[in-house]
């Protein structure tokens, strides 16, 4: 890790905080999922091609309306605390933010109403769990984990402090239940990466 990472910047209980992260002088992304760090790779031709699909469509058809798309690198605090003594800070690839009272920092603060995750080889088994929890005890009301290698994505959606999870594969459409009306064809997703 970047020497700005030094087990003296840590706090007492051992883990890191976001005014830690704040501190950080190093050109590397990391998250911080309950104090501990995560490097974040740089993306694939593919990671990257599906997440530009997504942001067009999601962009387009929330253009003039209250919700907001945003596409990462953009830190998101799940459990902000005015002093930044909160130790959960991730960057999902794409988030809905439909309360714009989350967007007066320079993060957002608090859970987005959709979260979109493309799997890269990176990541790692621990850090998808630990993020399908700390999604869920957020609050995010909807949860997408894209599987590009698989051609599928499993779409979790919040209900009563529990998600239900759907997969869809190859070319079906997931309708985006936060925001009614329109729906994602996955063959757009795979067809934007043919190369």
């Amino acid at each position: 890790m970047a020497d700005a990472l030094q087990y003296d910047d840590m706090n007492e209980n051992g883990r890191y905080t976001y005014a830690d992260y704040l501190s950080w002088d190093t050109k590397e992304r990391y998250q911080l999922i309950n104090g501990e760090v995560f490097l974040m790779a740089s993306p694939s031709i593919t990671h990257q091609g599906i997440l530009m699909t997504l942001s067009i469509e999601f962009g387009s058809w929330l253009k003039g309306k209250t919700c907001q798309v945003f596409a990462s690198p953009l830190d998101v605090r799940l459990f902000p605390e005015e002093d930044n003594s909160d130790n959960t800070v991730v960057q999902p690839d794409l988030v809905v933010v439909c309360d714009n009272k989350k967007l007066l920092g320079r993060a957002v603060d608090g859970p987005p109403d959709l979260v979109i995750e493309v799997v890269s080889p990176s990541n790692s088994h621990k850090e998808l769990y630990l993020k399908f929890q700390y999604y869920l005890e957020a609050g995010v009301r909807e949860y997408w984990v894209i599987d590009p290698e698989q051609k599928a994505v499993q779409v979790n959606l919040y209900e009563n402090r529990r998600y239900l999870s759907t997969l869809y594969k190859d070319n079906d459409s997931i309708p985006v239940t936060i925001l009614p009306g329109l729906e994602i064809a996955l063959r757009d997703l795979w067809s934007a990466n043919a190369v």
